[in-house]
């Protein structure tokens, strides 16, 4: 396991780079929980009451949640040019002045077009302040070590359901969920956008030389086979993962297992989620590129199928939603890493923008389409087997997105240096 103390050290901190800002780290693990706490996450806690004091129908609601979804993937793509120009200060203080702005403008709507136009706004908000701007930075900021920040700004990035889920249930207790969102949206205006205004104001380092295998720019890199293979892979498991996710509860249901205990190991598989990025780092280390994308792949595609076919004891149900939960924690840290392993960090924010918005925009659809698909295929345990299926099918094509051989040369041990300079 990685040694988290070792976490803390000066390629995390900003120890010995001067145009590193050393407040940007904890900023980030502070802001990816707030933002993620309240913006995503507070709304399948609040959903139910909004439905029944409005009257719109939950698929109305999960609609509109979700378009801010596909619309943080579209936005994603030109957030990360300007990413890359222009460093993440502006883009996540603006990101995070729309996000407290979309919730009012949500806890306000006194119809459903209003409501959709909160989360249209959201969604912006959504691309310009998760992770992948954070990813953006840390990757400019801290290469050739960036992997030990990213796992960093992720393991507090998992902690956002866990503080904001019971927080927001705490409020809506005793508020309105109206009052409730305005609440969070003054708790999310006073956190994040002092902390991305201030704690991101060092120089943006210039974007170091593209490797050989950028030749032709961004362009000829998003249009290439290893590109195109990778995203299709990237986004079928991003489909699978969320649909698991969130059938979980209702295969425990079908099952005979109570609500609570559904709770519970939808729960305890997220902490699962933030103990597996632990040990993304010593997977970098020891496994290459194209193994560890189609492992990772590929035991996303045993857990799914595990769940298919395992109906307990509880004690068991457990153990594995744990252990998807550790691959999942993993796949995230996969996708953050997916473009610095194969064409270095020169143009990370663009093309992980192109590379992550088909993903992104699965996950959004997931949740419908799995819910669709549970009836015509008989049950929740024969949806779970059609998606690991179809994260097998990922892993199959992950097969083929190699490295180019370029990349394998100066920039690969340039970006490695960190990692053997460190254990030294």
């Amino acid at each position: 396991m990685t040694d988290l103390h070792a976490l803390t050290d000066g390629a995390a901190t900003g120890k010995g780079d001067r145009s590193r800002p050393r407040a940007a780290l904890p900023a980030l693990c502070a802001t990816q929980i707030t933002s993620w706490g309240i913006v995503y996450y507070a709304f399948p806690v609040l959903n139910p009451e909004i439905t029944s004091r409005t009257g719109w129908s939950a698929g109305t609601t999960t609609a509109a949640f979700s378009l801010a979804l596909v619309v943080s993937a579209l936005a994603g793509i030109r957030v990360g040019r300007i990413l890359d120009q222009r460093g993440p200060r502006l883009v996540m203080t603006a990101g995070s002045v729309l996000g407290a702005l979309s919730l009012v403008i949500v806890a306000a709507a006194p119809d459903p077009a209003v409501f959709f136009a909160g989360w249209t706004l959201a969604g912006l908000a959504m691309a310009s302040t998760f992770y992948q701007p954070a990813f953006a930075a840390l990757t400019r900021w801290w290469a050739p070590d960036h992997i030990r920040a990213l796992t960093i700004v992720t393991l507090a990035g998992g902690l956002a359901s866990t503080v904001f889920a019971p927080l927001t249930a705490a409020l809506a207790d005793h508020f309105s969920w109206r009052t409730t969102y305005l609440l969070l949206a003054a708790v999310l205006a006073a956190v994040t956008i002092p902390a991305h205004a201030l704690a991101l104001r060092g120089p943006w380092p210039k974007a170091p030389r593209p490797s050989t295998s950028l030749v032709g720019g961004t362009a000829a890199v998003a249009r290439s086979r290893t590109f195109w293979l990778l995203a299709t892979a990237l986004t079928l498991s991003s489909f699978a993962m969320y649909a698991v996710v969130v059938a979980l509860v209702p295969l425990l249901l079908d099952r005979g297992y109570s609500t609570t205990q559904a709770a519970w190991a939808l729960g305890l598989g997220g902490a699962g989620q933030t103990l597996g990025r632990t040990l993304y780092a010593t997977l970098a280390r020891h496994i290459g590129t194209t193994a560890r994308t189609v492992t990772l792949l590929a035991l996303g595609g045993v857990t799914t199928a595990a769940f298919a076919v395992v109906p307990g004891p509880y004690a068991l149900l457990i153990a594995l939603s744990i252990a998807a939960g550790m691959v999942r924690g993993n796949l995230t840290l996969l996708q953050a890493t997916a473009v610095t392993d194969r064409w270095g960090t020169s143009h990370y924010g663009h093309l992980s923008g192109l590379l992550t918005a088909p993903a992104t925009t699965a996950a959004a659809l997931a949740p419908f389409a799995g819910a669709a698909l549970a009836a015509p295929f008989g049950g929740y345990p024969h949806l779970f087997a059609l998606l690991a299926v179809i994260s097998g099918f990922a892993a199959l094509i992950a097969t083929a997105t190699r490295p180019p051989r370029p990349c394998q040369g100066a920039d690969a041990a340039s970006r490695y240096k960190g990692w053997s300079s460190s254990r030294r």
